[in-house]
């Protein structure tokens, strides 16, 4: 007799409540519109998939003018870039939680950056949770000075549900 073992890969779906924000020095806030694809198990990481996008006209820094200016070419360019997007090209565990490794596009550029997360549950939800920095300057948004304050930091808290 023998053994078989075979991963089931639960696709999620994202719920309302779902987060977005951004911190750096020029400008602080959150994306309201984002949509995705995601493929994980927490027993089996490598097998996992996300596929996300962000709606860069709904960026919202608690000031409208701040907003126009963050959609005009200067910076995001809304009008020729309306989306973010990042797709996973790996996913492994890692002593706290996990890390996912993909493509980052951000105004047409594209560039590979790691994410770490946690995949928590209490009860029938799930979330992810992420922190980490993109430099801005790496998507040519904004004047570029060279220091840390061309990066910003990036929180994003996912509530989902289970497809299955």
């Amino acid at each position: 007799m023998s053994g078989y073992a075979f991963a089931m890969i639960a696709g999620w779906r994202i719920t309302e409540g779902y987060q977005i924000r951004f911190d750096g020095r020029y400008a602080h806030g959150s994306f309201r519109k984002m949509e995705g694809d995601i493929r994980f198990d927490p027993m089996h990481p490598e097998d996992s998939r996300f596929e996300v996008s962000v709606d860069v006209a709904s960026i919202d820094t608690g000031i409208e003018l701040k907003n126009k200016h963050a959609r005009s070419e200067k910076w995001f360019d809304a009008e020729r870039y309306p989306r973010i997007y990042f797709a996973s090209k790996s996913v492994s565990r890692t002593d706290t939680g996990f890390v996912v490794r993909g493509e980052l596009e951000l105004r047409g550029t594209k560039k590979d950056i790691a994410i770490p997360f946690a995949f928590t549950r209490a009860g029938d939800q799930h979330l992810f949770y992420g922190k980490f920095k993109v430099n801005r300057g790496d998507f040519g948004i904004g004047k570029v000075s060279g220091k840390e304050s061309d990066s910003t930091t990036v929180e994003v808290s996912v509530p989902v549900s289970s497809l299955e």
